[in-house]
C-alpha cells in the first residue's frame, strides 16, 4: 500500500461522526435522534445519533458492543435505567441519589454514568417557563423512579419546602428519609405523606406519577393550587393531560408538559458529551410542532 493510500485511510478515519444513540426497549418512537440532530446542526458537532433497539435480555451486552464499535455515549430509557446505574462504573452525584442512570459516557476504559433527568426538569421551569423555585412551596405527585430521579435537583434549587405524596404514604416517607441530610444541608423543609395529607396552596405541583397514561388522576383537594401556581406533569402527549386538565379548572395559573423537560436533560446529556450546550428554545419549538402532527415519545 502506498503513503498517498495510508493517508486517504486515514483521512476517512478522522472524517468518521462521533456516535452516539438512545437505548430501550421500545425505542422506535423515540424523540432524541431529532432533538441531537438539531443541537448537533446548531453547534457545529459532527456526530450521529441513533436509536438502538437491546433485547431486554441483553442490554449490558448491547451497551458493550456499542461502546467497543467505538460509540462514544448512549441516552437510556425504559425500562433499562436501573440496569445503566449497575453497569457503570462511575457515577455523578446526580446518579447516585437517583439510583438510575439516563445518560453513559464511554470515557478511557470507564462506563461514566449520569442522570439528567432532574435538572431537564428544574431548567424547564426555570428557564423555559420563567418559574424561579427558590423559596417556593413544591408539591411531588410520586414516590417512583421518576420522583427520585428529580429530587436531589430539585432541592437543590432551594424550594422553602418539598412535600412528596403518594398512594402509599411509606413509599414517600421512605424517600425523604433517603434524601433528609441534603434537605437538611439545603436548609429545605422536606416531608411527606399520602394524598390525604396534602395542605393546600403549592407553588409548585409536579406530577412524578404514571397516572395521567392511564388517564387517572390522583386524588388530590380542590384547593392544592396556591395564587399564580404552576401545574406540571413529567408525561407529554398531544393533548393536555388529564392533570393538566384537573390544574386548569381549579386554579393553577400556568400548567405544563413534559415536552421540554425531555429537550432540556437532552441539551445536558449533550453538553456532558460534547462540552457545548445547545440552545434549547428553538428546538423546543419545532419538538412541538413535529409533536403536534407525528406524536412522540421519550
Amino acid at each position: 500500500m502506498t503513503r498517498e493510500n495510508h493517508g486517504d485511510i486515514a483521512d476517512a478515519a478522522a472524517e468518521q461522526p462521533d456516535r452516539y444513540a438512545v437505548i430501550g426497549h421500545p425505542v422506535e418512537h423515540s424523540q432524541s435522534p431529532f432533538i441531537h440532530a438539531q443541537f448537533a446542526a446548531q453547534t457545529g458537532q459532527h456526530l450521529v445519533y441513533e436509536r438502538l433497539l437491546a433485547p431486554l435480555d441483553r442490554f449490558v451486552a448491547t451497551v458493550r458492543e456499542f461502546a467497543a464499535q467505538g460509540g462514544k455515549g448512549l441516552n437510556v430509557t425504559v425500562p433499562f435505567k436501573l440496569e445503566a446505574h449497575a453497569l457503570a462504573t462511575r457515577l455523578s452525584p446526580r446518579a447516585s441519589a437517583a439510583g438510575a442512570v439516563n445518560t453513559l459516557c464511554f470515557e478511557g476504559g470507564e462506563i461514566e454514568g449520569d442522570n439528567t433527568d432532574g435538572v431537564g426538569l428544574v431548567r424547564d421551569i426555570e428557564v423555559n417557563l420563567a418559574r424561579p423555585l427558590r423559596g417556593r412551596r413544591v408539591l411531588l405527585l410520586g414516590a417512583g423512579g421518576a420522583a427520585r430521579g428529580v429530587l436531589l435537583p430539585l432541592l437543590q434549587s432551594g424550594p422553602a419546602e418539598i412535600f412528596i405524596a403518594n398512594r402509599t404514604p411509606d413509599k414517600a416517607r421512605a424517600l425523604a428519609a433517603h434524601f433528609g441530610a441534603q434537605a437538611q444541608a439545603l436548609r429545605v423543609t422536606l416531608a411527606a405523606g399520602s394524598w390525604h395529607d396534602i395542605a393546600g396552596g403549592f407553588d409548585v405541583v409536579i406530577n412524578g406519577t404514571a397516572s395521567s397514561l392511564q388517564g387517572d388522576l390522583p386524588p388530590l383537594p380542590a384547593d392544592v393550587f396556591g395564587h399564580d401556581a404552576l401545574a406540571y406533569d413529567m408525561m407529554y402527549g398531544k393533548q393536555p393531560t388529564i392533570f393538566l386538565r384537573f390544574a386548569g379548572a381549579h386554579g393553577a395559573a400556568l400548567t405544563a408538559d413534559g415536552l421540554g423537560m425531555l429537550v432540556e436533560q437532552a441539551a445536558e446529556s449533550f453538553a456532558r458529551w460534547r462540552g457545548v450546550r445547545p440552545q434549547t428554545a428553538p428546538v423546543l419549538k419545532m419538538l412541538r410542532e413535529r409533536y403536534a402532527q407525528a406524536g412522540g415519545g421519550e
